[in-house]
């Protein structure tokens, strides 16, 4: 399937898609509906089943309106992942710098973790649930997305509990990607414990580790 030219003009769908006529957009809002309709269509119909003809027709375009944001089904699932890793990391370094008060900052990353895997499910699950064997170039964007993340906490911890900037990062990896793992279980076991029953006991074992490297920093 060979992409159409990025200059040819957007065009709608006229009749063909059960979604109607698509309105003509700006164009990063074109790009934003494109990924939120392919969103829905890989969480309903899996990566390998769906095509550009059906995000097409969900999103009520035509063909080369998706080809001119989009070369090919690989590269807006790519640009799917990065979307959502960008979103996902603007709310977690929101919640880091939304307070002074330490402790409060780790409640707020883990609750900010456990609401993405909540309230965004289909999200989550296209990213952290994706077939990294055949996607290498996702578990390079998730691994970009944990040494920021990593980043981010290592410059609070590390100036507050003495650590070189490398070693509160490896902290910070390990503390993010224990987050996303707990709330992932829980996410699959919704049994096992309330939401907010989740959070407080991994809250406990994170700051509890914290609290032993420096005994001041709360």
């Amino acid at each position: 399937m060979n992409p159409q030219p990025n200059s040819q003009p957007e065009q709608t769908l006229t009749g063909t898609s059960p979604y109607g006529r698509a309105p003509r957009m700006a164009k990063e809002d074109r790009r934003d509906q494109l990924l939120t309709t392919a969103l829905n269509a890989f969480a309903d119909g899996g990566y390998h089943t769906t095509s550009m003809d059906d995000i097409a027709a969900a999103a009520g375009v035509s063909k080369p309106v998706l080809y001119q944001h989009f070369p090919g089904k690989r590269e807006l699932y790519l640009a799917l992942v990065e979307h959502t890793l960008v979103d996902l990391t603007a709310k977690l370094d929101h919640s880091l710098a939304a307070s002074d008060v330490n402790r409060t900052r780790v409640e707020s990353m883990i609750n900010t973790h456990f609401e993405f895997v909540e309230h965004q499910p289909q999200a989550h699950r296209l990213v952290f649930s994706a077939d990294l064997l055949a996607f290498p170039e996702v578990a390079d964007k998730l691994n970009d997305f944990y040494d920021s993340i990593a980043g981010i906490i290592a410059s609070v911890l590390g100036p507050n509990v003495g650590l070189p900037h490398t070693q509160a990062a490896m902290l910070g990896r390990s503390l993010v990607q224990m987050v996303q793992t707990a709330a992932v279980y829980w996410a699959q076991h919704p049994g096992s414990a309330t939401r907010q029953q989740a959070q407080q006991q991994v809250f406990r074992l994170a700051w509890g580790g914290i609290s032993i490297l420096d005994e001041d920093w709360q």
